[in-house]
């Protein structure tokens, strides 16, 4: 991969005197050196330029937009706590996110609660923080919903959740807004008109408006356009006032060189497009993975090798599925570099696997490398998003740690797992 050639890594990425990768100022070796690895590394920088943009690009076009962080990318404390200072909302999937959010007195009135399957104590610790909305999404959960609302004595704003039945062409796995989807009521069955009728009836709640998901990554703008019609064509059909609708997110990122995703700013005018007419419903977006992915970096040390003449190379590194499933459970491709030999030719044709006893554990296939030591650094860039927020303790390996970088320092931002942290919950 040609490093000066791609966006894929942070803003901030670059190559010292030493020929190592530097991030925010701060030597990949040395951090490997301090912090151990697997690590994740974090852009300070980034993070804060993609809150911007997607503010000032959907602005731009569109005045009344809420730009909300879509938490299941990945949240933790001290990225919660730069969203806030970005003026950004929350998307929450889970009592545990909400959570988050709370530790960091996140405004209750700019968090989301989503979900297909809400708990009833995650609904009444969400009522009870007083989050801004409840994006309901099945009949089950306004039932549920209600007598929360009831009980403690509030009317509930909401979104209910529709499925517009459009296919935005990426993965099956996230691909959300079509009618075979376990997400939202769809509008084609006539389910979505019955949810807004027994909503709107319902003394506990107060609809606002209209949320859709489609899916993830989303490399096409004609499914937001056509769902975005659909939407409100569907609110004015049923009568309901539109005082806000969302799209959802589901912006797509780079991760290899030959995949180019649209711009910010071209989202912001497809989706905006629709919203041109006399009324001037709250627009909320929810991005996630298109803000945590390009500032996070994966780092990684080579250990053994395997060379099966005529057919593959194996190179093994410290991790794998365990803190990036992506690969196994979607075929995700991804590029790398080898961060404390940045200026090495490319001659070396390797997959790079990772250390848990499966198989399908291969980070990278057949890609071309330096011929890899021992003790070589891989650097795996748009990392940040689904990777340590989908990690598990699969062999009952330790989650890594990560740190975020800004100017030349570095800040631990969780700590990496101990084995002592993974028999704390268990009882002889």
């Amino acid at each position: 991969m040609s490093f000066q050639n791609t966006s894929l890594f942070p803003s901030t990425a670059n190559i010292n005197r030493q020929d190592h990768l530097e991030i925010g100022g701060c030597d990949i070796k040395d951090l490997a050196t301090e912090f151990g690895t697997p690590l994740y590394i974090f852009d300070e920088t980034t993070l804060r330029e993609q809150c911007r943009e997607f503010t000032s690009s959907f602005r731009k076009y569109y005045p009344n937009t809420s730009v909300l962080y879509a938490s299941k990318a990945f949240i933790n404390l001290s990225l919660a706590q730069i969203f806030l200072e970005e003026g950004l909302g929350l998307d929450v999937v889970s009592g545990g996110e909400l959570a988050v959010a709370q530790a960091v007195n996140f405004p209750p009135e700019k968090i989301y609660f989503h979900g297909n399957n809400k708990g009833q104590d995650e609904l009444e610790s969400a009522l009870a923080y007083g989050i801004g909305r409840v994006v309901v999404d099945n009949f089950h959960e306004l039932g549920l919903l209600s007598q929360i609302s009831s009980r403690i004595g509030i009317k509930q704003d909401i979104l209910i959740r529709i499925s517009p039945g459009v296919d935005p062409h990426t993965h099956a796995y996230t691909t959300t807004g079509i009618i075979d989807s376990k997400f939202g009521f769809p509008i084609q069955t006539g389910q979505a008109e019955e949810a807004i009728r027994k909503a709107v009836q319902d003394n506990n709640l107060r609809v606002m408006g209209l949320h859709f998901h489609l899916g993830s990554p989303i490399f096409e703008l004609e499914p937001y356009i056509s769902a975005m019609e659909i939407a409100i064509e569907f609110a004015s059909r049923v009568g309901l006032q539109l005082q806000e609708i969302s799209p959802g997110g589901g912006f797509a990122i780079g991760y290899t060189i030959d995949q180019a995703p649209p711009s910010i700013d071209d989202y912001a005018k497809a989706i905006t497009s629709a919203l041109q007419g006399p009324d001037n419903p709250l627009l909320s977006i929810e991005p996630g993975r298109s803000i945590s992915g390009r500032a996070g970096v994966a780092l990684y040390s080579v250990g053994a090798s395997k060379e099966i003449p005529g057919i593959r190379k194996y190179v093994s590194v410290d991790g794998g599925m365990g803190d990036n499933i992506r690969p196994a459970l979607y075929g995700s491709q991804y590029e790398a570099v080898v961060a404390n030999r940045m200026g090495a030719n490319n001659d070396d044709l390797v997959s790079i696997a990772g250390k848990f006893c499966e198989s399908g554990d291969v980070l990278l296939r057949d890609i071309m490398f330096p011929k890899l030591e021992p003790g070589d650094l891989i650097a795996v860039p748009a990392s940040g998003a689904y990777a340590p927020a989908m990690a598990s303790n699969y062999n009952l390996a330790t989650k890594p740690a990560i740190v975020l970088v800004k100017d030349g320092k570095a800040r631990l931002i969780r700590k990496r797992e101990t084995y002592a942290d993974l028999i704390r919950n268990d009882l002889l």
